[in-house]
């Protein structure tokens, strides 16, 4: 972010008290990036310089994630979504376009359904919520409670690896971040709210359905990985087809973050 002018504050969402950094010029069309389960706003460090010489940017820490605020209860994407579209209204915010990674798109989708009226274009980046594969859940879910009920550099890495094709792309900087973020008072409950999704009782009855994508009308992109560890090139090229003139992109050589891990193609 050197060189970048921005700035991180805090603004009350509703109840929620919602952690979020924003640059590039105040009247310039405004973008929001959306990061995945357990992730927060530092996620799109690599792409928001990029991003603000031509938009204004937006990135949050989502409900119950990075510093923002952590009522109790499993979180379900419209609990994501009500939060999202308080936020932009605290900022006054009425449309944006909107660029989702992981649960991130997930969320941006309903979004997109629920409150059309909100959403110029769409980025679904590796997004969830359109399939359940019980082993890789099982996997993600059992990485992440461990981190937060054990927050060490370690653990906390090895939740970071999952997301790279490359591990060596996890940096001591960003272990450092993830760390203290998982060594908040009570995270572990926090992580498990988070992680329902990763249960087939909340994933199930929350997936997008063919109806919902069909009726997006938001120009969309889908960004898709080669090595994404979540899912495969079929399931993204799927949900592009479900998508009215949607286009799919595919991004080689990364894994779950490609934000991250080929920033310039990404921010392109």
């Amino acid at each position: 972010m050197a060189g970048t002018a921005y700035r991180i504050g805090y603004v009350q969402a509703g109840e929620v008290r919602t952690r979020y950094l924003e640059a590039g010029a105040a009247d310039a069309p405004p973008v929001l990036f959306l990061h995945g389960s357990g992730g927060y706003l530092e996620a799109y460090l690599r792409n928001i310089p990029a991003h603000a010489a031509r938009f204004r940017v937006l990135a949050m820490d989502m409900l119950g994630h990075g510093f923002t605020d952590k009522p109790d209860f499993p979180y379900e994407p419209r609990h994501y979504v009500d939060h999202i579209v308080r936020f932009l209204d605290a900022l006054g915010i009425a449309r944006v376009h909107v660029s989702g990674e992981s649960l991130g798109g997930w969320v941006a989708a309903r979004l997109a359904t629920t409150h059309p009226d909100r959403v110029g274009k769409l980025v679904l980046n590796t997004a969830a919520g359109v399939h359940f594969d019980p082993q890789v859940s099982a996997r993600i879910h059992q990485l992440s409670i461990a981190a937060a009920r054990d927050p060490t550099r370690e653990t906390v890495r090895k939740r970071l690896e999952w997301l790279m094709l490359d591990a060596r792309n996890v940096t001591d900087e960003m272990v450092e971040l993830r760390h203290r973020v998982y060594s908040q008072p009570g995270f572990a409950q926090t992580m498990a709210n988070i992680m329902c999704l990763h249960t087939a009782e909340y994933r199930l009855p929350n997936l997008l359905t063919d109806a919902e994508l069909a009726g997006i009308r938001a120009p969309t992109m889908v960004v898709w990985t080669t090595h994404d560890p979540g899912s495969s090139i079929a399931i993204g090229e799927g949900l592009a087809r479900r998508i009215p003139g949607a286009r799919f992109v595919l991004m080689e050589n990364c894994g779950h973050w490609p934000q991250f891990e080929d920033a310039e193609r990404f921010n392109a």
